[in-house]
């Protein structure tokens, strides 16, 4: 497991934290800031698998 894996991975737990805070204070701009945080996680976790792909 990389570096990348794991903060990607960070990054969408974070962002499901804040989706859900905003769902429940019905702040908008917090609940989309969570979704866009889980889309970079998924990304940067991607990135990470890829990286580990090349290594092998």
């Amino acid at each position: 497991m990389n570096e990348d894996k794991v903060k990607g991975g960070l990054d969408q737990v974070k962002g499901e934290a804040k989706e859900q805070w905003g769902k429940l204070t019905d702040d908008r701009s917090t609940e989309a800031e969570g979704k866009i945080d889980k889309a970079k996680g998924k990304v940067r976790e991607g990135v990470g698998e890829l990286k580990d792909k090349f290594k092998e």
